[in-house]
């Protein structure tokens, strides 16, 4: 993976290098268990003492019918049992009506007090203060166990959850805060392939922040997607003035305070209104295109979806009760759309003289009523529906609108693009910049070589860790293009089910490399591919008897010896004509 690093032309605000707090007030276990249970101890105590003291006082008799005494020892030692077991009998001698009288008195305290203390730790571990404790130490515990690298997720809504489970899919480690108990609960419940270190907390805490995996060096990013800016902003604002050097993807539902995040460095800042009007503007005025990223974005295996021609411009109905309203509106104006802003609660809108509607109310149940009754009102009308939750999901299919906003599905996507795949949100970006004619060859391109289905985005960089044999191949003096290591490590003239989209190379990007192009140490190549092109190019980039036959048409042995007998048995019946030396 392309690490992602906080971003260098922004001055940074950083003034001063302090230590990352890890500590909470009041979260210390044994404190806790030594206040709560402070008086039952010190009960315990007196009571043992003042039985000790009065069986040290008190005379017994001994066999000759002589008074006796116990040592301090010897009464010690009998109510160490006594005030526990409630006995095993008496000693050094058998004790007198007094001591008897004494002991009976010390035993009945001694279960009073013990039933005190006991009483007293039972309601320790039922209070919600203690177990927060506990909880938080088992977290630290497992943060601190960590030993590869991982992602802290800040919010488990229903963005936050999407993005767990794919990062899970992919073999990351994760942590994940929310301030919603019921939401770690969930993800406790959860089937993740590896446990996730976990905790219901305020992320505006920066010592909560710091136990979570700002002070453990291997935390990789921090994703701040919770459902409230300011929580999104006070999590940007920890990392970057405490560990600048992790990259912050943040999640932010107001125009307003994207300036406020941008001041702190973030790696993006992802506001899905906004993105959501680029969108749909996209898929109007440049359908292919839009089809283009919309696919690429999609889940691996998703169907190519149909295409759409793009609409004229006219009117356009929002139906919005939210900032999303007033974000769509301005990206639709901006493309020259006129724009007619309703209030869901003045009932259904007049559509008659629309060419879309967008029913973005913050009910699925409203969304789905308008569109529905603008559908019947005008048949041929473009309708956007906005879908929060996702358990509306199958209604939402089945009603088959033009086009759906899912905010939580937009910012997992994106996050999980630009965490995963750098050099491929960069090709998203540069595809966004293009007109239609330019995307349709490049989407004919894809599809020839990955098929209908959306590929996964990958990269391999010509290195001793993700091409040790393309390296060696190369400081050795040979020469391979992108098309040759592209190509099947069977049947060099076939290629691999695989697409370059960027080439990286001494700080700058190529889109779409030619596959002319010859490798050299360090290139960068990003790419989408079925997973089955991603398996082969792995091995055609580990054996060097695959790149040389990539190279050259030649096959040779797999292992070292074979390659060194094979090259002096070529030596040897090669014609003396044929030999390069005597050239």
């Amino acid at each position: 993976m392309l690490r992602l690093r906080a971003p260098r032309g922004r001055r940074s605000l950083r003034r001063r290098e302090v230590a990352i707090p890890s500590e909470i007030p009041s979260t210390d276990t044994l404190f806790l268990v030594l206040r709560r249970i402070r008086g039952p101890l010190v009960t315990l105590i007196v009571i043992f003492a003042v039985s000790v003291l009065g069986l040290t006082l008190i005379p017994g008799v001994d066999a000759e019918g002589n008074k006796s005494y116990l040592s301090a020892f010897d009464a010690f030692y009998f109510m160490s049992y006594t005030a526990t077991t409630i006995g095993f009998g008496e000693l050094p001698v058998p004790f007198s009506t007094a001591q008897r009288m004494w002991v009976t008195v010390c035993i009945f305290a001694s279960v009073t007090g013990w039933a005190y203390c006991i009483g007293s730790l039972f309601g320790l571990f039922r209070d919600p203060s203690f177990q927060r404790a506990v909880e938080l130490q088992r977290f630290r515990r497992a943060v601190a166990r960590l030993r590869e690298p991982f992602v802290l997720i800040v919010g488990y809504g229903e963005a936050g959850r999407t993005l767990a489970a794919a990062l899970d899919r992919s073999g990351r480690r994760i942590v994940v805060i929310d301030e919603d108990p019921g939401r770690i609960d969930l993800l406790v419940r959860d089937q993740l392939f590896r446990d996730a270190p976990c905790f219901a907390g305020d992320p505006r805490d920066p010592s909560l922040l710091g136990i979570g995996g700002l002070a453990n060096p291997q935390c990789e990013a921090v994703l701040a997607l919770t459902d409230k800016d300011e929580m999104n902003l006070a999590a940007l604002m920890s990392t970057h003035l405490l560990r600048p050097d992790l990259p912050v993807i943040s999640r932010c539902t107001e125009q307003r305070n994207m300036g406020w995040m941008h001041d702190f460095g973030p790696e993006a800042v992802i506001n899905p209104f906004d993105r959501y009007g680029n969108y749909l503007v996209l898929g109007l005025l440049q359908p292919t295109t839009h089809r283009l990223v919309s696919w690429l974005l999609s889940e691996p295996g998703t169907p190519l979806p149909e295409a759409h021609a793009g609409l004229s411009r006219g009117t356009w109905v929002v139906v919005a009760d939210s900032e999303f309203g007033s974000e769509v509106a301005r990206d639709l104006r901006a493309a020259g759309m006129k724009v007619r802003i309703v209030d869901p609660a003045d009932g259904d809108p007049d559509v008659h003289d629309a060419v879309g509607m967008v029913a973005g109310s913050e009910s699925d149940t409203i969304n789905m009523s308008m569109a529905a009754h603008a559908r019947l009102q005008r048949p041929g009308i473009y309708i956007s529906v906005r879908q929060k939750s996702a358990r509306m999901g199958a209604l939402v299919r089945a009603f088959a609108p033009d086009s759906v906003f899912v905010a939580t599905d937009l910012v997992a996507f994106e996050a999980l693009a630009r965490l995963e795949a750098p050099m491929f949100w960069g090709f998203i970006e540069h595809i966004r910049t293009q007109d239609d004619a330019w995307s349709r060859r490049v989407l004919a391109s894809v599809i020839d070589r990955v098929g209908e289905r959306a590929p996964t985005a990958g990269k391999v960089t010509i290195d001793k860790t993700d091409a040790p044999a393309v390296l060696r191949w190369l400081n050795r003096g040979g020469k391979l293009t992108l098309g040759q290591l592209l190509s099947h490590p069977t049947d060099r003239e076939r290629h691999l089910p695989v697409f370059p989209t960027v080439l990286f190379r001494r700080g700058k990007l190529i889109y779409l490399p030619d596959e002319d192009l010859e490798l050299r140490q360090d290139d960068q190549v990003g790419f989408v591919a079925r997973s089955i092109g991603r398996g082969l190019l792995r091995q055609c980039a580990n054996y060097d008897s695959v790149v040389e036959y990539l190279a050259t048409g030649d096959r040779v042995p797999d292992t070292w010896l074979w390659r060194l007998f094979s090259r002096h048995s070529r030596r040897g019946s090669r014609p003396a004509g044929n030999d390069r030396r005597s050239r």
